[in-house]
C-alpha cells in the first residue's frame, strides 16, 4: 500500500506543491502522513512522539517549499528525507533530555552520591540557559533553542524556520551578545 501511494503520485503535483498549492499539501499529508507516522513510531516507539514528528515533517516541508526542487526529487522522496531528519532530531532531543533528567534525579535522590561534575554543571548550565532564553523574543528564542538544544547549524536553522541565512546569523550574534551581557550582570562574571 505504501509503495502504491508513492508509485501513483503524479509528478505534476510536485510542481504545484513547490508553487504553494495548499491542496497538494493536504493530499500529500493524506497519502504520506501514515507512512511518515509509521516510520516515526517504529523508531521512536511512542505514539505522541510519532504524532509530533509527523506534524513537524509537514510543517517543515510547507515552510521549505520554496527550496524544494521537483526536478531533483519527487515530493514523496523529499518528504521521507525530511522525516528521517525530524526523527533523528527527536531522538537527539530525547537522549539529551534523558541525560539531563538522570543527572538531576541522581542529585535529587542522593546528593551525597557525588555525580560526575560534568553532569552537575550540565544541569546547572541548562537551567540557567533556559531562564535566560525566556527573556528573548521570537524568532531569537526559537533560533537559539535550535542552536543550543538541537545542535543545528546555521543552515539547518535557516531551513527549519524558513528564514534567510543572514538573518539567522545576525539573530544568533545579537542573542549571544545579549545573553553574555545578562549573565555577566546577573551572575557577577567579569
Amino acid at each position: 500500500m505504501e509503495a502504491a501511494a508513492t508509485n501513483d503520485w503524479d509528478a505534476g503535483l510536485d510542481h504545484a506543491f513547490a508553487g504553494g498549492d495548499e491542496r497538494v499539501l493536504a493530499e500529500a499529508y493524506r497519502r504520506f502522513g501514515p507512512l511518515v507516522y509509521t516510520l516515526a513510531l517504529r523508531t521512536l516507539g511512542e505514539r505522541a512522539a510519532a504524532d509530533d514528528v509527523t506534524q513537524e515533517v509537514f510543517i517543515r516541508a510547507w515552510k521549505s517549499r520554496t527550496s524544494y526542487r521537483p526536478e531533483a526529487a519527487r515530493l514523496p522522496a523529499w518528504l521521507i528525507g525530511i522525516a528521517r531528519n525530524a526523527i533523528s532530531d527527536a531522538l537527539s532531543a530525547r537522549n539529551r533530555q534523558r541525560h539531563l533528567e538522570q543527572a538531576a534525579m541522581l542529585l535529587a535522590v542522593d546528593p551525597a552520591a557525588r555525580p560526575d561534575a560534568g553532569d552537575v554543571e550540565e544541569v546547572a548550565d541548562r537551567l540557567t540557559l533556559d531562564e535566560e532564553l525566556e527573556h528573548l523574543g521570537d524568532p531569537q528564542q526559537a533560533i537559539m533553542r535550535l542552536a543550543f538544544y538541537e545542535d543545528l547549524t546555521h543552515d539547518q536553522i535557516s531551513s527549519r524556520l524558513n528564514l534567510p541565512l543572514g538573518t539567522v546569523k545576525s539573530h544568533i550574534r545579537r542573542s549571544l551578545t545579549r545573553l553574555r551581557t545578562r549573565l555577566e550582570v546577573e551572575h557577577g562574571t567579569p
